[in-house]
Formats: C-alpha cells, sequence, structure tokens
C-alpha cells in the first residue's frame, strides 16, 4: 500500500484552525480594553481589564460570516477590480504589449532581460500581477532558449520580476491596500519608502539575473539544469512565440487607459493636504463641485486625498465599462468577462472573510486590549528602530502558513499596527513589512501556486530552484532590513 505523503492545508483551513485556537484563548486570555485617540490609536497607560466573554462553537462558525459583513468594502473592491481584470485580460492588451517588447528586442536580448523585468515588476507593484505571468512563458522562454540563455533564466526574468514588483508593494491592491485600510492608514502612507525598496528590489533582482543568464551563456554547462536540458527544452521546441496577438491600435488605448485608472488611485489615495500642505487638488475638487453643468454631471466625490475603498471600487467598475465599450463588446459580453473575473477572486474574498474572522473572535471575546497590553510591555525597552524589521521577520515564515497576502494581512494588521503606536513606529512601516514579508516568502515557497505553476511549466526540479534562489532570498531579506531600520531611525 503506497503511503500517504503530507499534505500541507489550505490557507481556509489554516485560518479557520487558527480561528479555533483564539476562541479558545478567549477561556484563558482576561478580557481588557483601552481607551482609544479619534484616529484609532490606543492610549498608552489606559488599559483595564473588562468582564470577559469567551468565545463557543456558535461564535467560531459565526466569525467568517461576521467577517465577511465587517470586510463587505473590501471585498466588494476586490470583486470589482477581478470584473475589471477579467476585461482587460480578454482583450489580450498586456499579452500583446509585453510581445511587442519581447520582438522588438531580438537581437539584443541582453536587453531583454531588465526591460521585461521591469515590466513584470510594475504590473506587479501596481495591480499585483501573479498568475496572469503565466500566459508569458510560451513567448518569452522560446526566444531567450535560441539566445542561448536556459529556461531558468527566463523563469527568473518573470517570475522574479513579477515578484520583486509584489515585494516592493507600491499601490499593490490586494497586499498594500488592504492592509493599510485595517490599519487605519491611507495606501498612499509609507508610498515613497515602498518606492525605494522597489527601486532596490529591482536593481537587485536585474543585476542576479544577468549574471546568472552571462554565465550560462559563456558555459552552458554553468546552468542548474545542464543534465537535463533536452527534457526541459523539449516542450517549448514545440511553441511558435510568433503566434500571439498583436499590439493594435485599439489594444495601446486599453493600455493607456487601464494605466490612467492605477494613476488616477494613486493620486486619489495620497494625502497630499496632510504632507505636503498642498491645497490645490482639494480648490479644484471644490470649482467642480460648484461648477453647475460639473456638479450636476459628476455628482458628489470625494476629495483627492481622502478616497477609500467605495470610491477606488467606483473607479475600476467605471474601467470595466470603458474598456469593455473601448473594445466594442457588446452589453452581455461585458457583463460575462465582468463575472469571469469577478469569479476568479471569489477564493480571495472568501479568504478575506474568514481571516477577518480572526479578528471578530479576538474583539468579542474582548482579548484584544490584553494582547496589546502585553506587547506595549514588551516592547517598551526595545528601540522603535528594530520593531518593523522584526515584523518583516516574522512575516516569512506566517506567509508560508497563510500564502495569500490578503488573508495575511487581514489576520494580522489589527493586532500588529496598533502595537507599532505604542512603539512610536509609524503604521505604514508595518504594512510595509507585512507586504515584503509575504512576498519574500512566496519566492521560494512550495504553497505558493505562481511558484509552482512557473516550475512545472518549465520542467525545473524545485529543490534545484530552492538551492540556486537562497542566495537571491537573504539579499532580499538584507535589503529590507536595512532600509526598515535606516528609515525607522531617520
Amino acid at each position: 500500500m503506497e503511503k500517504k505523503k503530507f499534505k500541507l492545508p489550505t490557507a481556509f483551513t489554516t485560518l479557520l484552525i487558527i480561528t479555533v485556537g483564539i476562541a479558545f484563548l478567549t477561556f484563558i486570555i482576561p478580557a481588557g480594553e483601552y481607551s482609544y485617540n479619534e484616529d484609532g490609536t490606543p492610549i498608552v497607560g489606559t488599559y483595564e481589564q473588562v468582564e470577559s466573554n469567551p468565545q463557543g462553537l456558535w461564535d467560531i462558525f459565526s466569525a467568517p460570516i461576521n467577517g465577511f459583513f465587517d470586510a463587505i468594502d473590501i471585498i466588494i473592491f476586490v470583486l470589482v477590480l477581478g470584473g475589471c481584470l477579467g476585461i482587460v485580460f480578454e482583450t489580450k492588451a498586456i499579452d500583446a504589449g509585453l510581445s511587442k517588447v519581447v520582438f522588438s528586442l531580438k537581437g539584443r536580448e541582453k536587453l531583454m532581460i531588465p526591460i521585461l523585468m521591469t515590466i513584470c515588476a510594475i504590473g506587479g507593484a501596481t495591480y499585483g500581477m501573479a498568475e496572469e505571468t503565466i500566459a508569458f512563458y510560451p513567448i518569452v522562454v522560446p526566444i531567450l532558449l535560441l539566445a542561448g540563455y536556459d529556461v531558468v533564466t527566463a523563469v527568473m526574468v518573470i517570475f522574479l520580476g513579477a515578484g520583486i514588483g509584489v515585494a516592493g508593494g507600491i499601490t499593490n491592491p490586494f497586499s498594500v491596500g488592504i492592509a493599510s485600510n485595517l490599519a487605519g492608514i491611507s495606501i498612499g502612507d509609507g508610498i515613497f519608502h515602498r518606492l525605494l525598496l522597489f527601486s532596490l528590489f529591482l536593481a537587485f533582482g536585474i543585476t542576479f539575473v544577468m549574471r546568472y543568464a552571462a554565465k550560462v551563456k559563456m558555459y552552458p554547462e554553468k546552468s542548474i539544469v545542464f543534465d537535463i536540458k533536452s527534457k526541459v527544452e523539449q516542450p517549448f521546441k514545440k511553441i511558435d512565440p510568433n503566434d500571439v496577438a498583436d499590439l493594435t491600435g485599439r489594444r495601446k488605448a486599453v493600455l493607456a487607459v487601464f494605466s490612467s485608472f492605477f494613476l488616477i488611485m494613486v493620486v486619489a489615495l495620497i494625502p497630499w493636504q496632510d504632507k505636503f500642505g498642498i491645497s490645490l487638488f482639494n480648490t479644484l475638487h471644490d470649482n467642480i463641485q460648484q461648477t453647475p453643468i460639473l456638479g450636476v454631471v459628476l455628482g458628489h466625490i470625494s476629495p483627492l486625498g481622502e478616497w477609500g475603498f467605495g470610491e477606488l471600487t467606483v473607479l475600476f467598475f467605471l474601467g470595466s465599462i470603458i474598456i469593455g465599450k473601448m473594445y466594442s463588446y457588446k452589453e452581455d459580453e461585458i457583463v460575462r468577462l465582468f463575472l469571469n473575473g469577478a469569479k476568479d477572486l471569489i477564493s480571495v474574498a472568501l479568504i478575506l472573510a474568514v481571516a477577518k474572522g480572526i479578528s471578530v473572535i479576538m474583539t468579542n471575546g474582548m482579548i484584544i486590549g490584553t494582547i496589546l497590553n502585553f506587547g506595549e510591555h514588551l516592547l517598551a525597552n526595545v528601540s522603535s528602530s528594530i520593531i518593523a524589521p522584526l515584523a518583516y521577520l516574522l512575516y516569512i515564515p506566517l506567509a508560508f502558513l497563510i500564502p495569500s497576502s490578503s488573508g495575511l494581512a487581514t489576520a494580522t494588521i489589527p493586532i500588529l499596527a496598533p502595537l507599532a503606536d505604542f512603539a512610536g513606529v509609524d503604521r505604514a512601516y508595518i504594512v510595509t513589512a507585512m507586504q515584503a514579508g509575504a512576498e519574500t516568502m512566496n519566492l521560494f515557497s512550495p504553497t505558493q501556486a505562481v511558484l509552482v505553476g512557473a516550475l512545472t511549466l518549465a520542467n525545473i526540479p524545485y529543490e534545484r530552484w530552492l538551492k540556486h534562489i537562497i542566495p537571491f532570498v537573504l539579499g532580499i531579506i538584507l535589503i529590507t532590513t536595512v532600509v526598515l531600520v535606516t528609515l525607522s531611525i531617520i
């Protein structure tokens, strides 16, 4: 009889197990509360014990349902963004744009590495591009093989490129957006230090990949898959990389409009007045509202810098309609594509609900205050400069258990963000630590679906990838730690 292999539970099961564990703790941990400032930060020294409220079996099963209601604004945003992405992907504008870049660089394949990595990184940093990269391998791998590189180079260009972008975050709505909302801050908070991390990650990643690519091209036997070269390359010899969508005028327009919505999102979320004392945007907003025609047509729009998930949901809902009409899709086709795109993110939406259920149990069980009080005393003599790096290092193993960055943020930010207040650390650093830590683990985690899919497609054994990528991961850890310490000190 064949022995069954151990299989890790899904993120859903892991979160439910954590929910049960937290419910059990409500019978042990004393209940307690803090007083809070108007901005939602706990006031140091105001903790006091209150009557306990242990959470039973009914409460455990109710938690994900109540979590769904509590996170409804985020969940609707995720589904609408998924619908918008479904329409954009159907136009094949992103595939065509990438293909155009690839074929324009034929004969200059060395330049292809930094350019493609930068494009993938921008996709990862803005809209969390991950699963979509699977479609790029049939285009990129054959061309890089013809240029004298190996399949590992191609996988690194695409997978690490997108991974670097996700780790840098910038405006990724699925990690930074959700975490910022839960932390009670704007997605614009911390955007400049995420830009710094993104730039350093990208420079390091390009250097790492180009060094390996140059070595393999000069000494093919240095490839980590050299002994199985024929096996890994054979499937790609049957693929015609020229069989791709053309970058037509309409696809260029789709790319321009799609990019503009993310630009609008950034401008609308950064609290300009608070950070820079700039009133230009609010003045413009007031003039629009007071102009008879524009005021009637546009109705009420929140001032730039004050947008939340409600406004972003409207933005991408509008984007879905505009892009669908630009591509001359009929009404029923737009609806079908939108629903299919939303359906692809139902698992993310449900993970958010289950993860939010953990906070529901802690809140109803009245133990959040007690946990924060423990953290307050624990951090009393800890330098504020190491809080963010410690959070980052904590998130790396946590991401192994909860591979969904959205679920990870929802389960942990409600505790770690207030702890940052006690240490005198900006909550934006905890958000950055979360998204960078989650993606650091995803660069080599066997539970990461995108990595497993890429390695399977390229026939690269996981253990070889793991051995090869560890130096890169250690470099990412070093960069992140140094940046977070330095910025915290400054």
